[in-house]
Protein backbone atom coordinates (compact mmCIF):
# COMPACT_ATOMS: atom_id res chain seq x y z
CA UNK A 1 0.00 0.00 0.00
CA UNK A 2 1.25 3.02 -0.87
CA UNK A 3 0.69 6.09 1.75
CA UNK A 4 1.25 10.03 1.12
CA UNK A 5 1.92 11.41 4.57
CA UNK A 6 1.85 15.19 4.92
CA UNK A 7 2.64 16.79 8.57
CA UNK A 8 5.87 15.87 10.42
CA UNK A 9 4.82 17.83 13.56
CA UNK A 10 5.80 15.74 17.05
CA UNK A 11 3.00 13.59 16.14
CA UNK A 12 3.25 12.88 12.51
CA UNK A 13 6.66 11.98 12.85
CA UNK A 14 5.88 9.60 14.91
CA UNK A 15 3.14 8.21 13.24
CA UNK A 16 4.74 8.04 9.97
CA UNK A 17 7.85 6.33 11.85
CA UNK A 18 5.77 3.97 12.52
CA UNK A 19 4.33 3.08 8.69
CA UNK A 20 7.91 3.07 7.14
CA UNK A 21 8.77 0.34 9.95
CA UNK A 22 5.56 -1.40 8.84
CA UNK A 23 6.99 -1.85 5.02
CA UNK A 24 4.13 0.56 3.92
CA UNK A 25 5.97 2.31 0.84
CA UNK A 26 5.51 6.18 2.42
CA UNK A 27 6.11 9.40 0.53
CA UNK A 28 6.54 12.64 2.93
CA UNK A 29 5.88 16.37 3.02
CA UNK A 30 6.72 18.94 5.50
CA UNK A 31 6.63 22.86 5.35
CA UNK A 32 9.89 22.85 6.91
CA UNK A 33 11.90 19.89 4.83
CA UNK A 34 14.39 19.34 7.25
CA UNK A 35 11.71 17.44 9.50
CA UNK A 36 11.53 14.73 6.28
CA UNK A 37 15.32 14.00 6.88
CA UNK A 38 14.76 11.27 9.17
CA UNK A 39 11.86 9.37 7.82
CA UNK A 40 13.91 9.52 4.41
CA UNK A 41 16.88 8.16 5.90
CA UNK A 42 14.10 5.33 7.41
CA UNK A 43 12.74 4.86 3.88
CA UNK A 44 10.74 7.06 3.03
CA UNK A 45 10.65 8.89 -0.08
CA UNK A 46 10.41 12.76 0.17
CA UNK A 47 7.38 14.55 -1.79
CA UNK A 48 8.69 17.73 -3.61
CA UNK A 49 4.75 19.20 -2.92
CA UNK A 50 2.01 17.97 -1.27
CA UNK A 51 0.00 17.05 -4.48
CA UNK A 52 2.96 14.24 -5.06
CA UNK A 53 1.52 12.69 -1.89
CA UNK A 54 -1.95 13.09 -3.13
CA UNK A 55 -0.96 10.05 -5.49
CA UNK A 56 -1.44 6.93 -3.02
CA UNK A 57 -3.79 4.84 -2.00
CA UNK A 58 -3.87 6.47 1.45
CA UNK A 59 -3.43 10.34 1.75
CA UNK A 60 -2.84 11.58 5.64
CA UNK A 61 -2.40 15.15 6.63
CA UNK A 62 -2.09 15.80 10.26
CA UNK A 63 -1.04 18.90 10.71
CA UNK A 64 -1.44 21.88 13.80
CA UNK A 65 -4.91 23.18 13.04
CA UNK A 66 -7.44 24.54 10.55
CA UNK A 67 -5.70 27.17 8.98
CA UNK A 68 -2.75 24.95 8.80
CA UNK A 69 -5.16 22.30 6.97
CA UNK A 70 -6.70 24.87 5.15
CA UNK A 71 -3.32 26.44 3.23
CA UNK A 72 -2.35 22.80 2.03
CA UNK A 73 -5.33 22.25 0.68
CA UNK A 74 -6.12 25.49 -1.13
CA UNK A 75 -2.75 26.48 -2.19
CA UNK A 76 -1.28 22.83 -3.79
CA UNK A 77 -5.20 21.86 -4.71
CA UNK A 78 -5.10 18.77 -2.82
CA UNK A 79 -8.37 17.62 -3.45
CA UNK A 80 -8.08 17.71 -7.35
CA UNK A 81 -4.58 16.33 -6.91
CA UNK A 82 -6.22 13.14 -5.31
CA UNK A 83 -6.52 9.73 -7.24
CA UNK A 84 -10.18 8.22 -8.32
CA UNK A 85 -9.82 5.86 -5.56
CA UNK A 86 -7.43 7.71 -3.31
CA UNK A 87 -8.56 8.18 0.39
CA UNK A 88 -8.11 10.92 2.48
CA UNK A 89 -7.40 10.37 5.49
CA UNK A 90 -7.62 13.37 8.20
CA UNK A 91 -6.20 12.79 11.62
CA UNK A 92 -5.51 16.72 13.22
CA UNK A 93 -8.29 17.87 15.15
CA UNK A 94 -10.42 20.46 13.48
CA UNK A 95 -13.37 22.33 13.76
CA UNK A 96 -16.64 21.24 13.18
CA UNK A 97 -16.95 23.81 10.46
CA UNK A 98 -13.77 22.48 9.36
CA UNK A 99 -14.37 19.06 9.23
CA UNK A 100 -18.05 19.82 7.28
CA UNK A 101 -16.60 21.65 4.93
CA UNK A 102 -13.96 18.95 4.20
CA UNK A 103 -16.57 16.36 3.67
CA UNK A 104 -18.40 18.72 1.72
CA UNK A 105 -15.55 19.65 -0.55
CA UNK A 106 -14.36 15.96 -1.22
CA UNK A 107 -17.96 14.79 -2.20
CA UNK A 108 -18.36 17.23 -4.29
CA UNK A 109 -15.19 16.32 -6.31
CA UNK A 110 -16.11 12.95 -6.11
CA UNK A 111 -13.06 12.14 -3.61
CA UNK A 112 -13.01 10.04 -0.10
CA UNK A 113 -12.75 11.69 2.72
CA UNK A 114 -12.15 10.03 6.43
CA UNK A 115 -11.55 12.05 9.42
CA UNK A 116 -9.21 10.07 12.04
CA UNK A 117 -8.32 12.44 14.94
CA UNK A 118 -6.34 10.84 17.76
CA UNK A 119 -6.23 10.78 21.55
CA UNK A 120 -2.78 10.32 22.74
CA UNK A 121 0.41 12.39 22.86
CA UNK A 122 3.18 11.72 21.34
CA UNK A 123 4.97 9.38 23.27
CA UNK A 124 1.65 7.02 22.38
CA UNK A 125 2.71 7.81 18.90
CA UNK A 126 5.57 5.91 19.22
CA UNK A 127 4.80 3.45 20.53
CA UNK A 128 1.53 2.78 18.31
CA UNK A 129 -0.59 2.94 20.88
CA UNK A 130 -3.11 6.10 19.64
CA UNK A 131 -7.00 5.54 19.62
CA UNK A 132 -8.13 6.28 16.68
CA UNK A 133 -11.68 7.95 15.77
CA UNK A 134 -12.39 7.18 12.37
CA UNK A 135 -15.68 8.39 10.51
CA UNK A 136 -16.88 8.59 6.66
CA UNK A 137 -17.70 6.34 4.75
CA UNK A 138 -17.47 2.66 5.77
CA UNK A 139 -15.69 1.28 2.47
CA UNK A 140 -13.03 4.59 2.26
CA UNK A 141 -12.31 3.66 6.62
CA UNK A 142 -11.58 -0.49 5.56
CA UNK A 143 -9.16 1.32 2.88
CA UNK A 144 -7.70 2.95 5.35
CA UNK A 145 -7.66 0.42 7.59
CA UNK A 146 -4.10 -1.40 7.62
CA UNK A 147 -2.34 2.40 7.50
CA UNK A 148 -4.66 3.24 10.90
CA UNK A 149 -4.13 -0.11 12.32
CA UNK A 150 -0.54 0.44 12.56
CA UNK A 151 -0.55 3.52 14.25
CA UNK A 152 -2.72 3.07 17.22
CA UNK A 153 -3.98 0.07 19.13
CA UNK A 154 -7.55 0.50 18.23
CA UNK A 155 -9.68 2.01 15.23
CA UNK A 156 -13.19 3.19 16.85
CA UNK A 157 -16.08 4.06 14.33
CA UNK A 158 -17.66 6.94 14.87
CA UNK A 159 -20.20 6.85 11.60
CA UNK A 160 -20.24 8.17 8.62
CA UNK A 161 -20.44 11.86 9.01
CA UNK A 162 -16.95 13.28 9.31
CA UNK A 163 -18.12 15.54 11.89
CA UNK A 164 -19.07 12.89 14.34
CA UNK A 165 -15.00 11.86 14.61
CA UNK A 166 -14.14 15.03 15.62
CA UNK A 167 -16.63 16.38 18.07
CA UNK A 168 -15.56 13.00 20.10
CA UNK A 169 -12.14 14.39 20.07
CA UNK A 170 -12.70 18.32 20.98
CA UNK A 171 -15.11 16.44 23.78
CA UNK A 172 -12.59 13.87 25.04
CA UNK A 173 -9.87 16.76 24.87
CA UNK A 174 -12.18 19.23 26.81
CA UNK A 175 -12.69 16.39 29.61
CA UNK A 176 -8.93 15.89 29.78
CA UNK A 177 -8.24 19.55 30.22
CA UNK A 178 -11.02 19.98 32.98
CA UNK A 179 -9.45 17.05 34.59
CA UNK A 180 -5.90 18.52 34.40
CA UNK A 181 -7.07 21.84 36.09
CA UNK A 182 -9.00 19.99 38.85
CA UNK A 183 -6.12 18.13 40.12
CA UNK A 184 -3.66 20.91 39.78
CA UNK A 185 -6.97 22.86 42.06
CA UNK A 186 -6.99 19.81 44.92
CA UNK A 187 -3.15 19.44 44.55
CA UNK A 188 -3.14 22.75 45.83
CA UNK A 189 -5.65 22.68 48.48
CA UNK A 190 -4.21 19.52 50.27
CA UNK A 191 -0.62 21.21 50.40
CA UNK A 192 -2.52 23.99 52.16
CA UNK A 193 -2.85 21.24 54.80
CA UNK A 194 0.78 19.92 54.67
CA UNK A 195 0.00 17.11 52.54
CA UNK A 196 2.71 16.97 50.37
CA UNK A 197 1.51 17.04 46.54
CA UNK A 198 3.51 13.81 45.44
CA UNK A 199 1.77 12.23 47.85
CA UNK A 200 -1.70 13.10 47.32
CA UNK A 201 -1.19 12.80 43.60
CA UNK A 202 0.18 8.89 43.88
CA UNK A 203 -2.84 8.03 46.24
CA UNK A 204 -5.70 9.65 43.72
CA UNK A 205 -3.72 7.86 40.33
CA UNK A 206 -2.99 4.57 42.01
CA UNK A 207 -6.92 4.50 43.74
CA UNK A 208 -9.98 6.53 42.71
CA UNK A 209 -8.38 8.23 39.45
CA UNK A 210 -6.36 5.75 38.03
CA UNK A 211 -6.66 6.66 34.59
CA UNK A 212 -4.62 7.52 32.27
CA UNK A 213 -5.71 11.06 32.28
CA UNK A 214 -5.02 11.56 35.75
CA UNK A 215 -1.31 9.28 35.76
CA UNK A 216 0.26 10.90 32.60
CA UNK A 217 -0.42 14.26 34.19
CA UNK A 218 0.47 13.45 37.60
CA UNK A 219 4.36 13.04 37.88
CA UNK A 220 4.95 16.54 36.13
CA UNK A 221 3.15 17.99 38.53
CA UNK A 222 5.22 16.15 41.59
CA UNK A 223 8.17 17.32 40.19
CA UNK A 224 7.05 20.82 38.95
CA UNK A 225 8.62 19.82 35.84
CA UNK A 226 6.85 20.93 32.46
CA UNK A 227 9.06 20.83 30.26
CA UNK A 228 8.03 17.35 28.11
CA UNK A 229 8.96 17.26 24.14
CA UNK A 230 6.34 14.21 24.25
CA UNK A 231 3.82 15.87 25.93
CA UNK A 232 0.74 18.07 25.08
CA UNK A 233 1.54 21.98 25.10
CA UNK A 234 -0.69 23.60 27.05
CA UNK A 235 -1.64 26.09 24.30
CA UNK A 236 -2.86 23.25 21.84
CA UNK A 237 -5.04 22.60 24.85
CA UNK A 238 -6.80 26.43 25.04
CA UNK A 239 -6.87 25.80 21.18
CA UNK A 240 -8.76 22.64 21.39
CA UNK A 241 -11.18 24.27 24.53
CA UNK A 242 -12.24 26.59 22.12
CA UNK A 243 -12.95 24.40 19.28
CA UNK A 244 -14.78 22.75 21.79
CA UNK A 245 -16.88 25.38 23.43
CA UNK A 246 -17.70 26.74 20.06
CA UNK A 247 -19.22 23.42 18.87
CA UNK A 248 -21.13 23.25 22.43
CA UNK A 249 -22.33 26.83 21.27
CA UNK A 250 -23.65 26.43 17.86
CA UNK A 251 -25.69 23.30 19.40
CA UNK A 252 -27.09 25.36 22.63
CA UNK A 253 -25.09 23.18 24.79
CA UNK A 254 -24.41 24.72 28.56
CA UNK A 255 -20.77 24.23 29.29
CA UNK A 256 -20.12 26.10 32.53
CA UNK A 257 -17.09 24.14 33.47
CA UNK A 258 -15.24 24.65 30.27
CA UNK A 259 -15.31 28.55 30.47
CA UNK A 260 -14.24 28.44 33.94
CA UNK A 261 -11.30 25.91 32.66
CA UNK A 262 -10.47 28.25 29.51
CA UNK A 263 -9.62 31.32 31.83
CA UNK A 264 -7.27 29.18 33.72
CA UNK A 265 -5.92 28.16 30.47
CA UNK A 266 -5.22 32.22 29.41
CA UNK A 267 -4.10 32.97 33.24
CA UNK A 268 -1.26 30.15 32.61
CA UNK A 269 -0.38 31.48 29.20
CA UNK A 270 -0.30 34.77 30.51
CA UNK A 271 2.14 33.55 32.25
CA UNK A 272 4.34 32.27 29.30
CA UNK A 273 3.61 28.71 29.93
CA UNK A 274 2.28 28.29 26.52
CA UNK A 275 4.41 25.44 25.41
CA UNK A 276 4.90 24.10 28.74
CA UNK A 277 2.76 20.88 29.08
CA UNK A 278 -0.90 20.76 30.32
CA UNK A 279 0.01 19.83 33.95
CA UNK A 280 1.40 23.06 34.01
CA UNK A 281 -2.14 24.24 34.97
CA UNK A 282 -1.17 23.08 38.44
CA UNK A 283 0.84 26.20 39.18
CA UNK A 284 -1.97 28.28 38.15
CA UNK A 285 -3.59 27.06 40.95
CA UNK A 286 -0.41 26.94 43.11
CA UNK A 287 -0.24 30.92 42.51
CA UNK A 288 -3.84 31.38 43.39
CA UNK A 289 -3.47 29.28 46.69
CA UNK A 290 -0.21 31.49 48.13
CA UNK A 291 1.77 28.18 47.94
CA UNK A 292 5.20 29.81 47.07
CA UNK A 293 4.84 33.06 49.08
Amino acid sequence: MKIGFIGLGAMGRAMATNLVNADFDVIVWNRSADKCKALVEAGAKQADTPADCAAADVLITMLADDAALAAVVDEHGLIEALGEHTVHVNMATVSINTARDMARRHADAGKAYVAAPVLGRPDMAKAAKLQVLAAGPNAAIETARPALETMGAKVWPAGEEAERANVIKLATNYMLVAAVETMGEAASMTAKYGVEPGDFLEIITQSVFASPAYQGYAPAMKARDYDNPEGFKLALGAKDMDLALAAAAAENVPMPMGAAARQRLSEAMAAGTGDQDLSALAEVSRRGAHLDD
